[in-house]
């Protein structure tokens, strides 16, 4: 008797185990308000882009977006990864969230543009937010937003304009560097409104901060770690003080590189991107090789578009742009590397970009390329 009642009791134990226990594999989710017994008001679900949900960028950005409307508004929230990037791949994902119930869906970047095109038409029920990106067929690019689509754009240009201010007013002079991932408008519109903003700084500050021509360079993906190590080796070594990266898990490499050199007592610089960067350039007693980093408020959107699902007022079928008008971009609050003076002439022009006295090109115009 005692045997049987051993026997049982391990039995039990190992199914509370396997029932305590979530799939790892290429998704993740949370209960309603981290486990409110209460019914989710609804659900929303994320399929990450070409990176992991944790590239410090991005699908991070997006995700923190979409967890904290979950805690705060009571929303169930779940996201699946693709096994590829291809238009079916990501239909696949945003079919199992819908069959799941997740009737809210959020795509983070371009690649989901004919994806959604294709969804908002199959899934006349649901809502989608796209952001960086707008419906479009593989052969026609013209934007079809439909009542139950959103899609969210940033000002990336105004955001690297600050970066590059608050870069050149620092370090006064010296060589910066910019590499991208994909040459797309969003990563090329942070270049080019670096590159103005430095160029601002030395007309009208006295800073001496150059680029050259062999230092701008795009990666081509926006996951290779290792070239952007490579890369940002090959800038540090040919003089340059401070990298500007727009490229993903290829700029992880690169503030890694930049750590390395750091804790070898050299002298260098990453400008982070999308997202505050600043704790994952931390070598040594809290001492961070991110100067700053050029934001653009992907978590705040995402949110405050959730709130209005919530509140009953789906901005559906319009697009979206987050600029320095709406504090939708620009250089986190606090700059742990940048001093009170810089950071004080960094508000000055902010304010001046939001009224418009300075405007920030959008396009490449007679910058490097």
């Amino acid at each position: 008797m005692r045997k049987s009642l051993f026997t049982l009791a391990v039995l039990v134990m190992v199914a509370a185990m396997i029932a305590g226990c979530g799939s790892s594999g290429k998704g993740g989710n949370t209960g309603a308000n981290g486990g409110d017994t209460k019914p989710a008001a609804f659900k929303v679900g994320m399929v990450t882009d070409s990176g992991t949900i944790d590239d410090k960028s991005f699908n991070e950005g997006t995700w923190e977006g979409v967890l904290r409307a979950g805690k705060d508004f009571n929303l169930e929230t779940k996201y699946l990864r693709p096994t590829g990037t291809t238009e079916s791949d990501y239909l696949r994902e945003i079919g199992n969230l819908y069959d799941a119930g997740y009737k809210t869906i959020v795509a983070p970047g371009y690649k989901f543009e004919t994806a959604i095109y294709a969804a908002q038409e199959k899934y006349k029920d649901a809502k989608f937010i796209i952001i960086d990106g707008t419906p479009h067929t593989a052969k026609d690019f013209t934007p079809v937003v439909k009542e139950n689509t959103v899609s969210i754009f940033f000002a990336e240009q105004e955001s690297g304009f600050i970066a590059g201010v608050a870069t050149a007013l620092q370090l006064k002079e010296g060589e910066a560097g910019f590499i991208g991932g994909m040459e797309i408008p969003a990563v090329q519109k942070y270049n080019w409104g670096f590159q103005q903003g430095v160029k601002y700084a030395n007309d009208n500050f006295g800073t001496k901060l150059s680029i050259k021509k062999e230092n701008v360079i795009y990666q081509g993906t926006f996951d290779n770690v290792a070239a952007g190590g490579q890369l940002a080796a090959q800038m540090y070594d040919r003089g340059v003080n401070v990298v500007f990266t727009a490229a993903g898990g290829v700029g992880v490499g690169s503030i890694r590189e930049a750590i390395t050199r750091a804790k070898a007592g050299k002298s260098v610089w990453i400008v982070g991107v999308d997202v505050d960067q600043y704790t994952d350039g931390i070598y040594q007693d809290n001492k961070s090789v991110i100067l700053t980093s050029a934001m653009k408020k992907i978590d705040q959107a995402t949110y405050d578009v959730l709130k209005d699902e919530k509140d009953g007022s789906f901005p559906g079928g319009k697009t979206l742009t987050f600029d320095t008008k709406n504090d939708g971009v620009g250089i986190p609050a606090e700059n742990p590397n940048l001093s009170a003076e810089t950071v004080a002439k960094v508000k000055e022009i902010t304010e001046k970009l939001k009224s418009g006295e300075i405007k920030v090109s959008a396009k490449q115009g007679d910058l490097i390329k």
